[in-house]
């Protein structure tokens, strides 16, 4: 058996990773012509550091990352709204939620699988299927070319697999826009091993340490025309939140700030047909709203592999959207509903929505995490 991803992000490096591990070969095909990562930080949930902990390469992460043992919701003054306690989680999987560079995630990933087996500068421009060979035939813009009996689509929200094969998924804007960075930052000693999110109206920012004087941050508020705002701009944006947020920006180099509009994939209950497959953001991006996009293609790395080396495909393909399509279909629902209510601009519902976030109590936050770090068990 031979399998070919396309797409070296995070969820098909994850793949590799798992497959490597197993003993079944494969190839990676990634469009860019280096591993580069789209974005700032990320948070590794406790679902994904159990992924990394079965495939052997939670510690060297835990080394690279800052722990998160607290996540606080407040207001643009930083006044608490609810805040979530992860330490119960701690304890029962023995692992902490990390925050990582996605450079070092990369470089980390990279490390566990085989070199001969990436294929750089592969921008994946056609797929034919032979249906007498039972193979896909695939074209590269290098002119490269190759044929396998495996596909899988790893390649993101805007996936060159899921476009030709699956024609009829549809991508969602959220009327959202976004940057992400890094700043230098010495927190007070509350903030050093938690995550921060401050919403204010219509627009909220977010911040956790990636080491003791370095915090990755993110920024959103509700779109507009031209809404790729400069690092002076996004100051004056958020020149109302506590000064903290002031404080970030101002010791964040604005060349490296990364933008972009939110989207997600509309739902679906197809993944697969014969021998493809999607996978992470390629079958079920989700908004940033929880912290799971990566997460959840990670938890799919684990899931697939597990089922490629118990089955033939399609069956195996078949088992593998059967396990994750309820869990992950909830949490972009979630997700995008979530992101809906941090966004309202009227001071009546900002008000109620904060008063309702005081009054929730913590037992829902904690059952929610409790089903989204519960992993498939095999065994």
């Amino acid at each position: 058996m031979s399998i070919t991803i396309i797409g070296g992000g995070i969820a098909g490096l994850s793949l590799a990773v798992a497959l490597e591990k197993k003993g079944i070969n494969y190839h990676l095909y990634e469009q860019t012509a280096e591993l580069r990562p789209v974005g700032a930080g990320i948070i590794l949930a406790n679902n994904a550091m159990q992924v990394y902990r079965h495939l052997g390469i939670s510690d060297v992460l835990k080394q690279a990352g800052h722990p998160i043992s607290m996540i606080h919701l407040t207001d643009a003054k930083l006044n608490a709204l609810t805040s979530t306690n992860l330490s119960l989680f701690e304890e029962k999987y023995k692992l902490t939620n990390l925050a990582i560079h996605r450079a070092a995630l990369i470089d980390i990933l990279k490390s566990h699988i085989d070199p001969q087996k990436l294929i750089l500068d592969a921008k994946l421009e056609e797929i034919e299927f032979n249906n007498f060979s039972r193979e896909y035939f695939l074209k590269f813009k290098n002119q490269q070319e190759t044929k396998t009996k495996i596909l899988i689509g790893a390649d993101g929200i805007n996936s060159q697999v899921r476009n030709k094969l699956f024609p009829k998924r549809k991508i969602r804007l959220t009327n959202q826009v976004c940057w992400r960075g890094i700043g230098k930052f010495d927190p007070p000693h509350n903030f050093k091993a938690e995550l921060t999110e401050a919403w204010g109206k219509a627009k909220r920012f977010g911040f956790v340490p990636l080491d003791d004087q370095t915090v990755y941050w993110y920024a959103l508020k509700n779109k507009e025309a031209n809404d790729l705002h400069d690092l002076n701009k996004l100051k004056t944006l958020f020149r109302n939140f506590h000064p903290s947020v002031t404080s970030i920006l101002s010791q964040t180099n604005g060349k490296v700030i990364h933008k972009s509009v939110i989207s997600d994939l509309e739902p679906s209950k197809n993944w697969y047909d014969d021998q493809v497959c999607l996978m992470g953001d390629a079958a079920h991006a989700t908004t940033p709203n929880m912290g799971q996009g990566a997460c959840q293609a990670i938890e799919d790395a684990y899931v697939l592999s597990e089922c490629l080396s118990r089955y033939e495909t399609p069956m195996a393909f078949k088992n593998f959207q059967m396990l994750r399509l309820k869990k992950v279909n909830q949490i972009v629902k979630t997700s995008w509903n979530l992101g809906a209510v941090a966004h309202w601009a009227n001071p009546i519902m900002i008000g109620f929505r904060n008063t309702l976030m005081r009054l929730t109590p913590n037992s829902l936050g904690q059952s929610q995490l409790k089903s989204i770090f519960t992993l498939t068990k095999f065994d």
